[in-house]
């Protein structure tokens, strides 16, 4: 029986093969999925790769030797940490946008492909984005309260040192974070790449075969 689509509206075309009709409209899921997974695992390197290199490269290099002896006694630490702030804030809004584009991935995959995120996987993605957050609003904020008290010229002696030995505490905290967020993600992304597919649609194709 030939195949009628959009009967009655202007423009309407007929596919007299069936079988040629089922290639032409299996053709969608499939690229659909494969988009679906390309999008997820671009996503997670770059996340994957920003927190490597937030956490290894650049948060180590403004404390550096190196960084001392380019901004001399005068200027550094205060300048150095007053950058490194800085580029942690940018980092934290690249840290939103991959947190969030991951939360629509794993929504996508349950609407269109019938995939059910398992509740260790989802766990592990909300627990990441937590940290996230978590370092963005309140590790970030209390840096640079304290930074800014430390070296600040009307701040007592007692005062400074009290400002500096909170403003380290507060540091190994937010290094700590940065450790778990970077592991997770190392998890995350060899999830994404090795994906189980159990989707509704590999279930209808085999059925019919």
């Amino acid at each position: 029986m030939p195949f009628d689509f959009t009967a009655g509206v202007p423009g309407a075309f007929r596919i007299d093969n069936p079988r040629l009709a089922s290639t032409r409209f299996s053709i969608i899921p499939g690229a659909v999925i494969g988009f679906l997974r390309f999008v997820g695992l671009l996503n997670a390197a770059v996340w994957f790769g920003a927190a490597l290199y937030q956490t290894f490269i650049a948060g180590p290099a403004f404390a550096s030797r190196e960084m001392a002896d380019l901004l001399t006694g005068r200027n550094f630490p205060f300048f150095s940490v007053a950058i490194a702030q800085i580029v942690a804030s940018r980092y934290f809004y690249l840290q939103l946008v991959c947190g969030f584009l991951a939360l629509f991935h794993v929504l996508a995959e349950w609407l269109y492909l019938g995939k059910v995120p398992q509740r260790f996987w989802i766990g592990l993605l909300f627990t990441i984005v937590a940290l996230n957050l978590a370092g963005g609003f309140l590790l970030q904020p209390k840096l640079k309260d304290w930074h800014r008290l430390a070296f600040a010229p009307n701040t007592p002696a007692e005062t400074r040192k009290s400002a500096v030995r909170t403003f380290r505490a507060w540091q190994g905290t937010a290094d700590v974070v940065n450790f778990l967020v970077a592991g997770g993600l190392g998890v995350y992304l060899w999830r994404m790449a090795n994906p189980a597919d159990t989707t509704r649609f590999a279930r209808a194709t085999k059925f019919r075969s």
